[in-house]
This record gives C-alpha cells, structure tokens and sequence, in this order.
C-alpha cells in the first residue's frame, strides 16, 4: 500500500513539476544510502533500550503472580 501511494504522489509531482520529479529519481538511491546508517544506528539503540527494559523488568516478572 505505501508503494502505491508513493507511486500515487511522485505521479502528481511528474505532471506538477517534472524536473522535480527526475531528481527525486535520480537523488532517492543516494540519498537511501546516506540515511542507511543512521536506520541502522537507530535500529542498535532500540534494541539496547529493549535490552536494558528487560534486564529492569525481569526480577518484577519473576515475583509477579503467575496468574497473569
């Protein structure tokens, strides 16, 4: 679905602006490729803020009712 719609809005921006809409096609790869470390960076910071939440979190899950 976000595919059609991108493809949705890059078709309005074609017949809106067609030298806008070549660029962003040329730019897009380049500008993936520089944003891909800072997903991957955000990705490894989740994953640690995760980790730290279990470590918190599990002495209060092994003293919880086992009910739940």
């Amino acid at each position: 679905m976000k595919f059609l719609t991108n493809l949705l809005l890059w078709g309005i921006l074609l017949v809106l602006c067609w030298p806008l809409a070549l660029l962003l096609i040329l730019f897009y790869p380049i500008i993936w490729l520089i944003a891909l470390p800072f997903r991957l960076l955000g990705l490894a910071v989740s994953g640690i803020f995760n980790l730290i939440e279990a470590i918190i979190m599990l002495p209060f899950k092994v003293l919880s009712p086992s009910g739940k």
